[in-house]
C-alpha cells in the first residue's frame, strides 16, 4: 500500500496537524543518525590523513647513500601507503553529498540504512550498508507481493547534510507495529514530478524491481535490456555498471568498463551519475569519439541520413579495402631504373599484382619491406630471365639487390609507391570524386558515390559515422613506423675515428620503442555497455568489438527509437559479436517518465509507422493535453515560427520549474539558438536547443517540438525521431508546425 508524500523544509510554514508533528519527529530520528553517519564519516577522513603521514614517513633519504635492498622495501611500503590512503580520501570526498538515502525496517526488527557507500562505526557495526551489497537488495526488489522480511521502506531526501524530507511504502502490514509511522506517497512517482536540471538525478534510490533484476544480472555473455520511452533504460544500465564494479571488482576495474551512448551532450548529462553512485573507474564516450583512442576524434558533428547510412552500411568494408589497395595517383605507372646501363621496367600490371600479393599477407603499413624485397626479385628476373640457381647466381643476386636498393631513383619510386599512411590520411583521400567512383563502384551506387565523396569536400572535422570508418582503417593499415633517426646537424660521423662521449641523459634516457605489429593499437575493456544500441550502425558494431572481443556486454535500446534504416543488417551485426554466449533478455514495461497525455499522442505517431513497437505503460498522468500550434495561435501579431518560439518557450518557463527543452531540426538548430539568445528570456539557464539526435535519452519538464515535418525529413529515422522527440517531455508538451495541414498530424486522425 502506497501512501501521500509529505516534505518539509526550513522555509516550509509550520504546521500543527499530528501529520506535520509525526513527520517532524521523523525528520529529526533520521537527522540524529544522519549526523552520526557524517561524524563517522570526518573520523575517517581523519584516520586516512593520517595514514598518508605516516606512509610519508615510512622512509627519508639523505640521499648521502645507496639505495639498499631493505631501502627499497621502505620505499614500496611507503608508496602503497600513500597510493591506498589516498584512494581512500578520494571515496570519502566523493560522498559527501547524500551519502544516506534509505532504510529498511525488517521483520525480525533489524533497522538497515542503505547508501553510496557502507560505514561502520567504531565496534565495526554497520552505520550504512552500500547499495550494491547482497544486504541492499531488498531497497529495491521488495514489493507488497513479496516483501522479503521488510516492513517498511523509506527513502530520505538530503540537501547536503540535513534530512528534508521522508517518503515511506508500508510493504508488510500484517507484521507491522501499530505505532508505525509511514509517511510519503512512494519514492518513485515523487522523485518524477520534481523538476529536472541539465544533469541526470541519481535516481538509485527509486529503482524498481524489474530495473533491479536487470541490473543484477550475472556478467557473463549478454545482457540485453529493451523498453520504451521513459522506462529508464539509461539509469538501468548506469546502475549496472556500477553494480558489477562492485561485485567483481578485480575483473573489471582492472580490464575496464566502457560506457557508450549516443552523443556528446548525453554522456555530459549522465557524466555525474557513476561517480555518485561511488565509482569512477569507468570510461564513458559517445559512439561517435569511441574510436578517440586511435585517431583525434570528438565526432559531434552528425551526417546528413543518406550520407550517415552510406557510412553505417557493412559495404564500405570494402570499398575501404580498395582504398587502401589504391596507390596515390601521382605515384608513376611503371618501374624505371637504369642499372649498369640496362633499363629495367617493371609495368603498372607487375607492380599491382606485387602490391595485391603483399597486402594478402601485411598490413600497409608493414609491408615495405616486403614491398621492396619483391620489387628486387621481380627486377632480378627481368635482368636475368634465364638465370639458374647456383652459388654464384645468389651471390650476384645479393650483389644486385644491394646495389639497386641504394639507387636514389628506386627509393624515391618506393616512398611514392608505398608511403606509411594514416587513417585520416587515407579516408580524406575519398574526397577525391574520381578515386571514390574508383574504389566504390560497382559497391555503391552512383548517387551514393556521389553523397560518400561530398561528404568529405570541405568538411570542418570529422563526424560520428567517420569514427567507425577511421578506425576500420587504422585495424587495414596497422601501426605508423617510427620515424627515422636523423644526424643532427653539425654532428661528425660517429665512424669517423672520434671518440665519442655519453652524457649521463643518454645512459638515462628510455630506449626508442620499436612498433610491435602484434600490439593492438585501441583499447579493450571487460564489460561493454552500450545505451541506445538502436543507433548504432554495422560498422560502429566493428568497432565496438574490438574493444570488447572477449568482453561482456550490456546491451541497451529500443528498435521503436531507432534512426538506423537497415535494422535487419544492424541485428546480424549484434548476432556477429554474440556468436554462441549466453544470452539473457530483461523488458522494462512501465513509462515512468512521460504524461499518460504525452505518451498516448507519440505511440499514435510511432504505430503508424512502427506497427511492432514496444509500447511500455504510462503510470502518470499531470491533466495538461499536448497543445498543437501554429504561429497565429502563439504569435497572431507576428505569425512567424521564431515569435511563436520564443512566446511558447516564455510561456513554459512560467509553467514548469525545470528545463525546458526546445528540439527542432538540425538544420535549423543554430539560427534559433541565436534567436532565443537575442530575446533575453528570464530564466535562460533552463533552455536546451537541441536535435532529436542529441535529445535521445534526455529528459525536460516541458518541451516545445518545433517542425515536426522537418525533423522527419531530416532525420536517419524519420517518424521514429519523431517519437523521441515527442517523448522527452515530464510535464509538458507543445509542437509548432508551419500550418494547420502539417503532415505528421494526419496519424492522429
Amino acid at each position: 500500500m502506497t501512501h501521500a508524500q509529505s516534505e518539509t523544509s526550513s522555509d516550509s510554514v509550520p504546521d500543527a496537524s499530528p501529520a506535520a508533528s509525526a513527520l517532524e519527529r521523523e525528520l529529526a530520528a533520521e537527522q540524529a543518525h544522519v549526523d552520526l553517519v557524517y561524524a563517522r564519516l570526518a573520523e575517517a577522513t581523519r584516520s586516512a590523513q593520517q595514514v598518508a603521514r605516516e606512509g610519508l614517513s615510512l622512509y627519508q633519504s639523505d640521499r648521502n647513500s645507496y639505495v639498499r635492498e631493505e631501502d627499497g622495501t621502505g620505499l614500496y611500503e611507503r608508496d602503497v601507503f600513500a597510493f591506498q590512503a589516498a584512494r581512500r580520501l578520494a571515496v570519502l570526498d566523493a560522498e559527501q553529498e547524500g551519502l544516506v538515502f534509505g532504510r529498511l525496517d525488517r521483520t525480525d526488527g533489524e533497522v538497515r540504512y542503505v547508501g553510496r557507500i557502507g560505514v561502520r562505526d567504531a565496534d565495526y557495526e554497520p552505520l550504512v550498508i552500500d547499495w550494491r551489497a547482497p544486504a541492499a537488495e531488498p531497497f529495491y526488489r521488495a514489493t507488497p507481493s513479496d516483501p522479503m522480511h521488510v516492513i517498511r521502506r523509506r527513502v530520505l531526501h538530503c540537501r547536503g547534510h540535513r534530512v528534508v524530507g521522508i517518503e515511506d511504502d508500508l510493504l508488510d502490514g500484517e507484521n507491522a507495529d501499530r505505532d508505525l509511522v509511514v509517511i510519503g506517497e512512494g519514492a518513485l512517482l515523487a522523485a518524477l514530478t520534481r523538476a529536472r536540471d541539465h544533469t541526470m538525478r541519481d535516481i538509485v534510490a527509486t529503482i524498481q524491481a524489474e530495473q533491479d533484476e536487470a541490473i543484477r544480472a550475472p556478467y557473463q555473455g549478454f545482457t540485453m535490456i529493451s523498453g520504451g520511452p521513459g522506462t529508464g533504460k539509461t539509469v538501468v544500465a548506469l546502475h549496472r555498471a556500477a553494480y558489477l564494479l562492485y561485485s567483481n571488482r578485480r575483473r573489471f576495474e582492472s580490464g575496464g568498463v566502457l560506457v557508450v551512448g549516443p552523443s556528446r551532450v548525453f554522456m555530459n548529462y549522465i557524466a555525474r551519475v557513476l561517480p555518485s553512485l561511488g565509482e569512477d573507474s569507468v570510461t564513458l564516450r559517445s559512439i561517435g569519439a569511441v574510436a578517440s583512442d586511435v585517431v583525434r576524434i570528438t565526432g559531434d558533428r552528425v551526417d546528413p541520413p543518406q550520407a550517415a547510412a552510406i557510412k553505417g552500411s557493412l559495404r564500405m568494408v570494402k570499398v575501404l579495402r580498395r582504398l587502401v589497395h589504391e596507390p596515390l595517383q601521382e605515384v608513376p605507372l611503371e618501374l624505371r631504373i637504369i642499372v649498369d646501363g640496362t633499363a629495367l621496367v617493371l609495368p603498372a600490371v607487375t607492380l599491382a599484382r606485387i602490391r595485391s600479393h603483399v597486402l594478402a599477407h601485411h598490413k600497409l603499413n608493414s609491408g615495405r619491406e616486403a614491398a621492396e624485397k619483391e620489387l628486387l626479385a621481380a627486377l632480378w628476373r627481368v635482368r636475368h630471365p634465364d638465370s639458374e640457381d647456383s652459388a654464384d647466381h645468389d651471390h650476384g643476386r645479393e650483389e644486385f639487390e644491394d646495389r639497386v636498393s641504394e639507387l636514389a631513383s628506386f627509393k624515391m619510386f618506393c616512398n611514392a609507391w608505398w608511403p606509411a599512411v594514416s587513417a585520416p590520411a587515407a579516408l580524406t583521400r575519398l574526397a577525391d570524386k574520381e578515386l571514390t567512383k574508383r574504389v566504390a563502384t560497382p559497391i555503391l551506387s552512383d548517387q551514393e558515390c556521389e553523397l560518400l565523396n561530398a561528404s568529405y569536400h570541405g568538411a570542418p572535422d570529422w563526424t560520428a559515422a567517420d569514427g567507425a570508418l577511421l578506425d576500420e582503417l587504422v585495424h587495414l593499415l596497422g601501426p605508423l613506423p617510427p620515424p627515422e633517426e636523423q644526424e643532427l646537424p653539425g654532428f661528425p660521423d660517429l665512424d669517423s675515428g672520434m671518440e665519442e662521449v655519453f652524457t649521463t641523459a643518454d645512459v638515462l634516457a628510455p630506449p626508442a620503442r620499436e612498433v610491435d605489429p602484434f600490439e593492438l593499437p585501441h583499447e579493450t575493456y571487460a564489460h561493454l555497455l552500450v545505451d541506445e544500441a538502436q543507433d548504432v550502425s554495422p560498422m560502429q558494431w566493428r568497432m565496438l568489438r574490438r574493444r570488447g572481443a572477449s568482453a561482456s556486454w550490456t546491451i541497451v535500446g529500443d528498435p521503436a527509437q531507432s534512426s538506423w534504416s537497415d535494422t535487419a543488417e544492424a541485428n546480424r551485426a549484434i548476432e556477429e559479436i554474440i556468436g554462441t554466449a549466453p544470452v539473457r533478455h530483461f523488458r522494462l514495461s512501465t513509462n515512468y517518465r512521460s504524461p499518460s497525455e504525452v505518451f498516448d499522442l507519440a505511440a499514435k505517431i510511432v504505430v503508424a509507422d512502427f506497427p511492432d513497437a514496444d509500447l511500455p505503460t504510462a503510470v502518470r498522468s499531470t491533466g495538461h493535453q499536448p497543445r498543437l500550434l501554429v504561429p497565429t495561435d502563439a504569435a497572431p501579431e507576428h505569425p512567424t515560427i521564431d515569435h511563436a518560439m520564443i512566446n511558447i518557450v516564455r510561456t513554459l518557463l512560467a509553467e514548469v520549474r525545470g528545463t525546458v527543452g526546445v528540439i527542432c531540426p538540425a538544420s535549423t538548430k543554430d539560427g534559433l539558438s541565436a534567436k532565443l539568445e537575442q530575446a533575453s528570456l528570464a530564466g535562460t539557464e533552463r533552455i536546451a536547443v537541441v536535435t532529436p539526435v542529441e535529445a535521445k535519452g534526455l529528459e525536460y519538464d516541458g518541451v516545445l517540438v518545433i517542425t515536426p515535418d522537418d525533423i522527419v525529413a531530416e532525420s536517419p529515422g524519420g517518424v521514429r525521431a519523431l517519437y523521441v522527440a515527442l517523448t522527452r517531455s515530464t510535464q509538458r508538451l507543445v509542437t509548432l508546425d508551419a500550418a494547420l495541414d502539417a503532415g505528421w498530424r494526419k496519424s492522429l486522425a
